[in-house]
């Protein structure tokens, strides 16, 4: 069954699911204020034929106190433990409030991700050739290896931000603390091939990342990865009528990254800057909406290791992911970390529409249905040496200038409790087969 099919059936399950619930209930309860606490929890299952089965489990839980300040929450809680057979991991614990010190919001993430394939198609966009029948071993005269396009990491993260109100205004700071170690190897074949039929095994034959390695590409005091530990200061105007889904309002932001090599980064200290504007319009009350994120990213000075070319920088993220452009919290449909450079610029269009609102065993749920345009592109390149390339591959692996915008379309399906609690589902198709097939995604909230 391909993704296609998958993302329709789901679509058709849940229609099914509101036409025969709506015919029980010709006219729906009014909507329950919340008190005290509640949760949702959902298992974490899906096959990946190289990574393996995974399973686990995720639990947001809010509390809303007496309900006064229903449907905003005063304190979020959320964990997932995840695995997959082969080794493949998340292991996050967030925290959210505005109530825990008053007049200031914060945020502490404590997450230790593993992930044994992570995407890697080098740098600049299409100035990177991507080759999809080296992966494809349906095409035996090109295959190379299923892993060809990836590389093993494991991440350990600890930040805590604070958001404080310059008075009564809109306008509030960002100051924030964060301790990342990259740890990076190969994809470990010999793991990976362990307990699959020889037919099935991948090739033990260098990826693209072992080729930048040995090209100079990657420097060999970075290939194993390193500390970035950070300070972040910034700016947030935010006029949203409701943060979770926004009909209305500003929410724009300007954020700077230091993170210097005295903070124990060594020959890898750098700083960034990123600057985001997303905008809410109401086009039917209550109902439906149109929602806009523009966002500039890029490299103010220093020596930035290429494993944190790809991090996403922002104020505030309720997700585990950081990796980008492409992928389900950036360019949805386009492969993930497709587009890596200095600098990249990329923007998201969206139509959303609560179509069906219920209380089902006392909890408020509606269902809603998305449309999105996504679109990105590398704005200031990574320079780096080509001069240990060998001329005869060259250009199997590197062009001149072809970097442009990526762009990629689809929809999705949110089934949200109680205003927060909001399962999302997207599936997205690039524009260009350069990018990939598309993706589908499950996951929690809306993209932003």
């Amino acid at each position: 069954m391909n993704l296609k099919t998958i993302f329709l059936s789901l679509l058709l399950m849940t229609m099914g699911f509101v036409a025969a619930h709506a015919q029980d209930e010709t006219t729906p309860e009014p909507k329950r204020v919340k008190t005290g606490w509640t949760f949702g929890a959902l298992p974490a299952i899906s096959f990946d034929t190289d990574l393996g089965f995974q399973y686990g489990a995720l639990v947001n839980f809010f509390y809303y106190g007496d309900g006064k300040t229903y449907p905003k929450y005063q304190h979020s809680l959320y964990g997932e433990v995840s695995r997959y057979t082969k080794g493949s991991g998340i292991n996050r614990f967030f925290y959210d409030s505005e109530y825990l010190i008053p007049g200031i919001r914060l945020t502490t993430d404590f997450s230790y991700l593993t992930d044994k394939a992570l995407d890697f198609y080098g740098f600049n966009g299409y100035d990177a050739v991507y080759n999809s029948s080296w992966s494809d071993d349906s095409d035996t005269a090109n295959y190379i290896s299923r892993m060809f396009y990836r590389h093993e990491r494991k991440m350990l993260r600890f930040m805590t931000d604070f958001q404080g109100r310059f008075g009564q205004s809109k306008l509030r700071w960002v100051a924030g603390f964060g301790i990342l170690k990259n740890t990076i190897a190969p994809v470990d074949i010999e793991r990976l091939n362990k307990g699959k039929k020889e037919e099935d095994k991948l090739p033990d034959v260098p990826g693209l990342f072992d080729k930048y390695v040995d090209w100079g590409i990657i420097k060999a005091d970075e290939k194993e990865g390193g500390w970035s530990n950070y300070l972040k200061l910034g700016l947030v105007y935010d006029t949203r009528d409701f943060e979770p889904n926004p009909m209305k309002g500003i929410w724009s932001e300007v954020v700077v990254f230091l993170s210097p090599g005295f903070f124990g980064n060594g020959d890898y200290g750098f700083s960034k800057i990123s600057a985001t504007h997303r905008q809410y319009f109401t086009l039917v009350k209550d109902k439906l909406s149109f929602v806009y994120r523009l966002n500039y990213q890029g490299t103010l000075g220093g020596n930035v290791p290429f494993y944190m070319q790809p991090y996403m920088i922002n104020s505030f993220s309720n997700s585990s992911n950081t990796d980008g452009l492409g992928g389900s919290k950036t360019l949805r449909g386009i492969m993930r970390n497709r587009v890596v450079g200095d600098g990249f610029a990329y923007g998201n269009a969206e139509f959303r529409w609560k179509f069906f609102r219920t209380v089902l065993l006392k909890q408020n749920l509606y269902l809603g249905l998305n449309a999105f345009v996504d679109a990105g592109q590398v704005v200031q390149k990574s320079k780096f040496d080509l001069s240990n390339v060998p001329e005869a591959v060259r250009s199997n692996f590197f062009l001149n200038d072809e970097e442009s915008l990526h762009t990629s379309y689809g929809a999705g399906l949110r089934v949200v409790m109680n205003e927060n609690f909001i399962l999302a589902i997207d599936y997205g198709l690039p524009a260009s087969k350069r990018d990939g097939n598309g993706g589908l995604y499950i996951g929690l909230n809306y993209l932003f």
